[in-house]
């Protein structure tokens, strides 16, 4: 395997992912994307997939991290897994078919898509935003609908589906501790289907660089997971000494710019 200099910035990029995962509680998609994509177009990979390679790299690399998670969480007895065994079908469908409609669409209405959706997460974190409890957990069908927007939405932005998930739980009167171990859970399968989605759309794909499989980079894949998984453990140590709501405006202060950036570099 020949070895390519860009490679050393995959871990770099893991070590931020996985520091800023265990820290705030949040998917790495957000981070993971737009510097994929920057760093998929310096490396001149094709224009009209630099996106599509970032979604589903990133999609792969979140399977690691919600294992971790979900973990975690289900060690301080947080996870509703009754929710999960509810919802977790039509997520899995949901997210692998939205991952059909990702790859369908063009590079530049999907990097907007994406640019528009963690715009609005990133606005929630500055207002610290939270839906008031208003109504109990729905019926079959309700979670079924909800399965299947958060797991499509989750396939077209490369999020575990905390940003929908979360409010969701905690809009049906589920306890926001429970909401938040219960999304870690929901986050595995999300990226279990989602990596094998984009793995599969990208499989056929002409002209995708060497070591990809479909639309997943191997090398950022490895690289990026084997940092992440070691420094998201610290970050989720320093959660409870460090001025968090704060750190959390200045992520998505950071989500903005490099949301910015990537948009510059598709469009510029």
């Amino acid at each position: 395997m020949e070895f390519d200099l860009w490679w050393l910035s995959y871990p770099l990029l893991g070590a931020v992912v996985g520091f800023f995962a265990g820290l705030l509680g949040v998917g790495g998609g957000g981070i993971t994307v737009p510097i994929l994509t920057s760093l998929f177009i310096a490396q001149g990979f094709p224009h009209e997939q630099v996106v599509h390679l970032a979604l589903g790299t990133s999609m792969a690399a979140i399977v690691m991290t919600s294992i971790s998670s979900m973990r975690a969480h289900h060690g301080h007895g947080a996870v509703r897994w009754d929710v999960v065994r509810n919802i977790t079908p039509a997520v899995l469908v949901g997210t692998f078919g939205g991952t059909f409609v990702a790859s369908a669409v063009d590079t530049v209405p999907l990097a907007i898509f994406f640019a528009l959706f963690m715009s609005y997460v990133a606005v929630q974190m500055l207002l610290n935003v939270k839906p008031r409890p208003s109504r109990s957990l729905p019926g079959a069908v309700g979670m079924s609908a909800a399965g299947l927007g958060i797991g499509g939405v989750s396939a077209l932005v490369a999020i575990g589906g905390g940003s929908l998930s979360v409010p969701f739980l905690t809009w049906c009167n589920v306890k926001v501790h429970n909401a938040i171990g219960t999304s870690a859970a929901i986050g595995l399968p999300i990226a279990v289907a989602g990596a094998i989605g984009y793995l599969v759309n990208g499989w056929s794909v002409d002209g995708l660089p060497r070591y990809s499989a479909g639309f997943v980079y191997l090398p950022a894949l490895v690289l990026i997971t084997a940092v992440s998984t070691f420094t998201a453990p610290v970050g989720a140590r320093l959660a409870h000494k460090l001025p968090v709501a704060t750190l959390k405006k200045v992520f998505a202060g950071v989500i903005v710019l490099l949301i910015v950036k990537m948009l510059y570099g598709l469009l510029g």
